[in-house]
C-alpha cells in the first residue's frame, strides 16, 4: 500500500515509523524545509505519566501506552532522555483537593508509582519548595525531542519510507480507489496514494479542507492558545519537574529542566487570533506571582523571555477540553483517509501509541 503522511513533526514521523514498519511505502510530505518545526520543536519535551486525562479518553489511553513504548525507544535508539520524577504541589486546602483527584484519576489510568505527600516530605526531596502537600509522579520524564524525531526519521528511511521536505499539500480528490494528491513546491505535481494521514498540526483544518470529498462540516474548528516559556538566569532551584494544580486550557506555569541542566518555566496560556511566537517581556510580572506560590525564594530580576509554543485546541476559554480527534474511515466513510485533529499534550508522549491505532485504520 503506498501511503501518504501530510507533516513531519513528531506525530506524523511516528506515523510513518509505525506503516512503513508495516511494509507500507511511505511517503511524508512536510511543508518546510526541516522535520519538526511547527508544534513538535516548541513545547516542554515532558514525557509525561497520564494521570490527568479523562477515564476512557485517547489522551489517558495513548499517553499511559504511549509513554511506556517511548521510554523504550529512547533505550534501543539512544535518545537522550531521564525520568526524573515530577512533583504536582498544593499551597491550598483547596489545591490539595485537586492533587487527591489528580492521584485518583492517575489510578483509574493505570499511571504507575504515584504517591500522595505531606509538605515536609516534599520539602525533604526539594528543599526550596513551599507547599502543604504533593502527588509524587516518578514516571514522568523529560526528552531531546528533536533527537526523537531524528530517531524516527531514521526508521522511516531505514524501512524504505521518505520525506519530501518543502513540499505543500494544495488538494486532494478520492478517484475510484485512490487517492489522486496534488503538490506544490519545486517538484509539485499529482500524485496517487492507496492511503492519506493528515497529521499537519496547526494547518490539519486547512489541509482537511482542500480535500474535495471529505464534508466541510467534519472539520474542527481551530483555536489558538499560546505558551510562553521564560528562561531562569542561574543554577536550577530542583532536580525535579515542580507542576502546580491545573489551570483552564493547560497544566500550569510548571518547573521545567532540560538536559543540559537548564530550568525554564511555563507555558502560560495566552488566547490568540493568529501565530505569533514573539514572547512579551511583560507577561513575565504574572509569572513571578504564579512560581512564587510554590518557589517564595525565585530571585527578582531571575526570568527572560525564551520561546513560545501555539497548541491547536479544539476548544476555547471557558470551554471543556477536547479529546484527541481521529477521523477514521469508520467514521466518515472515505477509504484509506484518516484526519488527526487537536493533537497537542501529551501529543509527544502518546506519539508512538497514536501511531500504532492510526497504522491499524489504514488496513481496515
Amino acid at each position: 500500500m503506498q501511503v501518504l503522511v501530510i507533516g513531519a513533526g513528531v506525530i506524523g514521523l511516528a506515523v510513518a515509523r509505525a506503516a512503513a514498519r508495516r511494509g507500507h511505502e511511505v511517503i511524508v510530505a512536510e511543508v518546510e524545509g526541516a522535520i519538526g518545526t511547527g508544534i513538535s520543536s516548541r513545547n516542554s519535551e515532558v514525557i509525561h505519566a497520564g494521570m490527568y486525562y479523562a477515564t476512557g479518553s485517547l489522551r489517558g489511553r495513548h499517553c499511559v501506552r504511549g509513554r511506556r513504548m517511548l521510554y523504550e525507544f529512547c533505550a534501543a535508539h539512544g535518545v537522550p532522555h531521564r525520568k526524573c520524577g515530577k512533583l504536582v504541589v498544593a499551597t491550598n486546602q483547596a489545591e490539595l483537593h485537586k492533587i487527591q483527584a489528580i492521584a485518583a484519576q492517575g489510578r483509574i489510568n493505570g499511571v504507575e508509582g504515584l504517591e500522595l505527600i505531606g509538605g515536609n516530605a516534599a520539602r525533604a526531596l526539594e528543599p526550596e519548595l513551599s507547599c502543604i502537600g504533593a502527588l509524587l509522579s516518578p514516571e514522568t520524564g523529560i526528552i531531546d525531542g528533536h533527537a526523537y524525531m531524528l530517531a524516527l526519521r531514521g526508521d522511516v528511511e531505514d524501512a524504505g519510507g521518505a520525506i519530501a521536505l518543502n513540499t505543500p499539500v494544495i488538494g486532494a480528490a478520492h478517484k475510484g480507489v485512490q487517492w489522486q494528491v496534488a503538490f506544490g513546491g519545486r517538484d509539485g505535481g499529482e500524485f496517487e496514494f492507496d492511503a492519506v494521514v493528515n497529521c499537519a498540526g496547526l494547518r490539519a483544518q486547512a489541509v482537511a479542507r482542500a480535500m474535495q470529498d471529505y464534508p466541510a462540516e467534519r472539520v474542527p474548528r481551530l483555536v489558538l492558545a499560546k505558551g510562553n516559556y521564560f528562561t531562569f538566569a542561574g543554577k536550577p532551584a530542583f532536580s525535579r519537574l515542580i507542576y502546580p494544580t491545573p489551570i483552564v486550557g493547560g497544566l500550569g506555569v510548571h518547573v521545567t529542566l532540560d538536559l543540559a541542566g537548564r530550568m525554564r518555566f511555563g507555558p502560560d496560556v495566552e488566547w490568540v487570533e493568529r501565530e505569533d511566537y514573539a514572547v512579551d517581556p511583560a507577561r513575565a510580572a504574572s509569572f513571578y506571582a504564579r512560581i512564587r506560590t510554590y518557589w517564595p525564594g525565585l530571585p527578582e530580576g531571575a526570568l527572560s523571555p525564551d520561546y513560545s509554543g501555539i497548541r491547536p485546541k479544539l476548544t476555547g476559554p471557558g470551554e471543556p477540553q477536547a479529546d484527541f480527534l481521529i477521523d477514521a474511515p469508520a467514521q466518515h466513510g472515505l477509504p484509506g483517509l484518516v484526519q488527526m485533529f487537536g493533537i497537542e499534550s501529551p501529543g509527544l508522549t502518546s506519539s508512538l501509541s497514536l501511531a500504532d491505532e492510526v497504522a491499524g485504520y489504514l488496513e481496515s
